[in-house]
């Protein structure tokens, strides 16, 4: 098998990670070689459990419990933790012993909260099913829960201690749920690798995956605690989010809402004197892989939306604005300047 490895050293150690086909065959081994539990908790979803659960869990012969959580960003909230507490605690789970997260971006960010504040933390392995999963949200270590009033408003930063990316999970995917994970492989070659933007077209997934995640791990290592460099990393994602919260979280996907929000950031770049017009190539990359453009709601609907969402900062909003492929600025906007550019993009 051959296998690319990575290691995330965060303030509460480190995070190996391990980039290769066929690593959920050997998951179990691959867990057992980092851990010592005498019993293992899978969380999955509805959509991910027929197709991996019973494959993953027929690899240990440690007692395995399981709790399979409806799909779906709209059951991103505290009750699915509350529900993952329960069956950890009807399962005897104690400190020593391993969750795993088996799905995609949903069921990592819900496992990885209900690990870290379980017991105060007990250990946790990714095993990322989606592309977006992969290239982005199992690695890093921010989990967390919506809440009606925004995305992700309640969490922790908690590294997983191992991430096992298995490419050929990725073959099960839908047209769509591969797109959402194209959304964030563009975003990675906007704000730090060019290069990834000419290897969609045609490159190796693996490669891929491993070039976004190394960018992700980079910037981690520097700004765990997102109070600077990690900011870049929310490219598209605050007038995404605020779409996503307008939709109730099941009109876009998270993929579609960084797209459109990707766009719109552009824009922004340009009403702020960018040298360069990137909407275009933008779009035209983004239209390629199947991922909308267009914002679907209206200026002042969508600033009312962001103001809640937590990268504001008093009367301040740090947006990622992209002024040449591969190099992203923060730039705090005071609200009401940020009021009148959405009024005119």
């Amino acid at each position: 098998m051959e296998l690319k490895e990575l290691v995330l050293n965060g303030s509460a150690g480190r995070s190996d990670i391990l980039i290769g086909r066929g690593l959920l065959d050997v998951a179990a081994e691959r867990c057992l070689s980092v851990f010592a539990p005498s019993r293992v908790h899978i969380v999955t979803d509805s959509n991910v459990a027929p197709l991996y659960l019973q494959r993953l869990k027929n690899e240990f012969t440690l007692p395995v419990s399981i709790t399979v959580l409806p799909a779906g960003e709209e059951h991103k909230r505290l009750s699915a933790v509350e529900g993952i507490y329960h069956d950890l605690l009807e399962a005897g789970m104690t400190r020593k012993d391993l969750v795993i997260a088996l799905g995609g971006g949903v069921v990592g960010d819900i496992t990885g909260f209900a690990a870290a504040t379980y017991l105060r933390g007990v250990p946790l392995c990714q095993i990322p099913t989606t592309l977006l999963a992969q290239v982005d949200s199992s690695v890093g270590g921010k989990t967390g829960v919506d809440l009606p009033e925004g995305k992700n408003l309640v969490g922790a930063f908690y590294q997983p201690r191992l991430v096992l990316i298995d490419p050929d999970l990725l073959s099960t995917l839908s047209a769509g749920i591969y797109a959402d994970g194209m959304a964030e492989v563009i975003k990675y070659g906007c704000i730090a690798n060019r290069k990834i933007l000419d290897m969609i077209s045609g490159g190796d997934v693996c490669e891929i995956v491993y070039e976004c995640v190394k960018i992700k791990r980079d910037v981690v290592q520097e700004d765990e605690h997102d109070m600077g460099l990690r900011m870049i990393l929310n490219f598209g994602h605050t007038i995404g989010h605020a779409c996503e919260k307008l939709e109730n979280y099941v009109g876009l996907t998270h993929g579609q809402a960084v797209a459109v929000g990707m766009v719109a950031a552009m824009r922004l770049s340009n009403a702020l004197g960018a040298p360069e017009d990137l909407t275009g190539p933008l779009t035209a990359c983004l239209k390629e892989c199947g991922l909308p453009v267009e914002l679907r709601h209206g200026r002042e609907e969508i600033y009312h939306a962001l103001l809640s969402d937590k990268k504001k900062f008093g009367s301040v909003v740090n947006f990622i604005l992209v002024r040449d492929f591969g190099r992203a600025d923060i730039v705090p906007i005071e609200a009401e300047r940020l009021h009148q550019l959405l009024m005119e993009i």
